[in-house]
């Protein structure tokens, strides 16, 4: 509970500093909010009007008196509203979050029981066949976007066998969500997303567990007599997975990315739309309440990957991290 605290206590500059960054970043474009915000209809309405409209929208103050109102509004949970979908940012984000936690959650299920049975797999035989294979798989996946293997995922699925739909949430037709639907469109998305997270669980396990088994605890446990089977899973293992732990929170950025990109390939529902039209609208209500929403994130997966290492291995003291 005390490293918890400090670490609550460390997210509050942090976040403040991000979200400072985001307004210093939208008073140094070159875009007009205004001007995006009107559409064509800006070019032709009189400097009057476009001074009104940016009075109303907020945005003719200096930058750090804009993000003062937007932080105390956050705090009190008003975001604000988007200039791009004519909606608060809250009930933007709480339409789309859902489907975009559930895509990273599958996907990451996925690489992690994955990555963990093919890196103990190859542990066990360090230098056959099978390790020369998936270790050589590995290196060729975490060379290839999760866009690209997105496009292949469509060809090979949805074109060519015809088995799993191309992308959306919903069937051809049809505006209603059901499991059996869910279940179809979200299948291939999530195994594009937890196959380009594979390799890094594969082969941090590979070595952690390939390690463990040349240590002297689990070379006394051969000794005795255990069956090969107990002391891979029960030693091996066991010692083989304390890398892994860190390897949870490190990767949550790179799952966000990740996400962003199979959202749009498979046009998932997810929050990926509304970054990428928030971007190009110059929607900076929007983009704050996003770039906050990752930071949020990155800084979680971290606790939880201190608190899994300290859990799982006792000689590491919590108050220390």
């Amino acid at each position: 509970m005390r490293m918890v605290g400090r670490r609550l206590m460390a997210a509050v500059p942090i976040l403040a500093a991000v979200t400072f960054g985001v307004f210093a970043v939208a008073a140094a474009s070159p875009f007009d909010p205004v001007q995006q915000y009107a559409g064509a209809a800006g070019l032709s309405a009189s400097q009057e009007t476009l001074d009104q409209l940016r009075s109303n929208l907020d945005v003719d103050g200096p930058f750090t008196q804009r993000w003062w109102d937007w932080l105390t509004g956050a705090l009190s949970g008003d975001l604000g509203d988007s200039t791009s979908l004519r909606q608060p940012v809250s009930q933007v984000i709480g339409e789309r979050l859902g489907w975009s936690v559930l895509l990273c959650a599958v996907g990451f299920a996925f690489a992690v029981l994955v990555g963990t049975a093919l890196g103990v797999a190859a542990a066990r035989r360090k230098g056959g066949l099978l390790d020369r294979t998936v270790t050589s798989l590995a290196y060729t996946l975490e060379a290839a976007p999760p866009f690209w293997i997105g496009l292949l995922g469509i060809w090979l699925f949805a074109v060519r066998f015809d088995v799993l739909p191309a992308g959306g949430l919903t069937d051809s037709g049809s505006d209603i969500v059901t499991a059996g639907a869910l279940l179809r469109h979200l299948a291939l998305p999530a195994l594009v997303l937890g196959l380009s997270q594979v390799p890094w669980f594969l082969l941090y396990v590979r070595q952690g567990v390939a390690d463990a088994l040349e240590e002297d605890a689990v070379r006394g446990a051969r000794a005795r007599g255990l069956a090969e089977r107990t002391v891979l899973l029960q030693h091996a293992l066991r010692s083989g997975l304390l890398p892994l732990l860190t390897l949870v929170g490190s990767r949550v950025p790179e799952l966000i990315t990740g996400a962003l990109l199979v959202e749009t390939v498979f046009s998932w529902p997810g929050i990926a739309s509304v970054t990428v039209k928030a971007a190009t609208a110059t929607d900076f209500p929007l983009l704050a309440a996003l770039t906050t929403l990752a930071t949020v994130a990155v800084l979680g997966g971290n606790l939880l990957s201190d608190l899994l290492y300290g859990l799982a291995d006792p000689r590491v003291a919590l108050e220390e991290m």
